[in-house]
């Protein structure tokens, strides 16, 4: 994870949310018991919030480590609609998302904040500890901002009955809102998007025909160069 100059004290439960998404390796299975006890130490959550995050502790306490990194990388890393990465969500694979990757790590820059190798900006787990340095209002104010995708992230974990979802559900009431389940579109694994087409097996572009099917041809009336054009 990045580092912070002076993170603020009261960012505690920001950065255990921040966490507990992360990838389930040793240190963090090492340090659930130090993250369960600062949530209930800051008090910022309803204690309905916390017992759904100590469930989620529980269950990568009990869980065997190759279960639980086995379990992580399928649930956020085979899909769209529950990818951790915030342009995922906002920009998919257009254009825009390379210039807002810029503007974001620059962002972070300015807080102090300064990236790994490899390690990409709009990743929540960054995000969430970029707003954990913000003082509480302009944290609350920057996580007002992407409550739409903490919701679509809810629905789209309790629908896998993913104990990951009480995470969001936390985020959510640190924005002050409520969980509310939305409508979610299909969702297509993104090794299913990158797949490429097999080799000699027709156009490599969707929605045209293989060389097996009939192949549509279209006519159109030209003039010959010899007869020049009529008026």
């Amino acid at each position: 994870m990045p580092l912070f100059n002076n993170p603020p004290v009261s960012s505690k439960t920001l950065r255990v949310l921040a966490r507990l998404i992360g990838y389930p390796g040793a240190e963090l299975r090492g340090n659930l018991a130090e993250l369960r006890d600062a949530l209930h130490g800051e008090r910022a959550l309803s204690p309905e919030r916390l017992a759904e995050l100590d469930a989620l502790i529980e269950s990568l306490e009990r869980s065997a480590p190759l279960d639980s990194e086995a379990g992580y990388v399928q649930l956020f890393d085979r899909g769209r609609a529950t990818s951790l990465h915030l342009f995922e969500h906002v920009h998919g694979d257009s254009r825009d998302r390379g210039p807002a990757m810029i503007d974001l790590a620059q962002t972070y820059e300015k807080a102090g904040l300064f990236l790994a190798d490899g390690e990409l900006p709009d990743f929540l787990p960054v995000v969430l500890e970029f707003a954990s340095t913000q003082p509480p209002r302009e944290a609350c104010g920057f996580l007002a901002e992407i409550t739409h995708i903490f919701n679509a992230l809810f629905t789209a974990l309790q629908q896998r009955n993913s104990a990951y979802a009480a995470v969001f559900a936390a985020l959510l009431e640190l924005a002050g809102e409520k969980p509310q389940p939305v409508h979610l579109a299909v969702d297509e694994a993104i090794d299913a998007t990158w797949e490429e087409p097999p080799v000699f097996d027709g156009c490599s572009s969707k929605g045209q025909a293989r060389p097996d099917q009939p192949q549509p041809i279209t006519i159109v009336r030209g003039v010959r160069p010899d007869q020049g054009a009529r008026a």
